[in-house]
């Protein structure tokens, strides 16, 4: 084989669904969100609530939600059965503060969504495809890096927002780096309907 040609071709893709809900959102429904309840987090503030979705203050943005939900089941995940909120929760990160690193336990697709104005400069949320320890580590040079060789990457939110991603993934949030809070909710999806197969005796129903 000639070693002077050879290419490079992508086995599997991770995605990252981003859409704008400004439409179902209103400067009632922010105040309502900033007036709940927040308790420690382990390096910011939670709700104390985590059914916020629940509330029906919050009813067009739900809705809003399941809609994209729906999209990315049929034309992402390319599946017939249903994806529902389980978890909902609001985000402070005040000046200073992000978030740490974690993934979603229990959750198929896991959402980040911008209520609000977010502050500038604006703090991005870092995806690290790495699930597990690495006992090993082949970090790629900074001038080489690509999307095959890479574990880090940096996604920078916008206001009015909606971001879908697996709930599997790593992922963190940088430090606030302006003088007011940063907001946000987050939320946490199963599936509902059935699936396997009847005859290879496989066959489950979910909700």
């Amino acid at each position: 084989m000639d070693m002077g040609t050879y290419k490079v071709e992508p086995l599997f893709a991770e995605p990252i669904f981003r859409a704008g809900v400004g439409h179902a959102i209103t400067d009632e429904q922010v105040n309502f969100i900033k007036s709940l309840k927040m308790v420690p987090n382990q390096t910011n503030l939670i709700s104390e609530n985590l059914y916020i979705f629940d509330e029906p203050e919050l009813g067009s943005i739900k809705h809003a939600v399941h809609e994209l939900l729906s999209a990315y089941a049929r034309d992402v995940m390319g599946i017939t059965q249903d994806l529902y909120v389980t978890q909902s929760w609001a985000l402070r990160n005040d000046p200073g503060t992000g978030m740490h690193g974690h993934s979603h336990s229990n959750s198929i697709i896991s959402g980040s969504l911008y209520f609000d104005e977010l502050p500038e400069p604006n703090s991005g949320m870092i995806f690290d495809r790495h699930r597990i320890y690495q006992q090993i580590q082949l970090n790629p040079e900074m001038d080489k890096r690509n999307i095959f060789n890479t574990h880090l990457n940096v996604i920078y939110p916008q206001s009015k927002e909606v971001m879908l991603f697996s709930s599997s993934l790593q992922h963190l949030v940088e430090a606030n780096r302006s003088n007011v809070p940063r907001w946000s909710i987050a939320f946490n999806t199963f599936v509902r309907g059935e699936l396997g197969d009847y005859r290879n005796v496989s066959r489950l129903k979910l909700g």
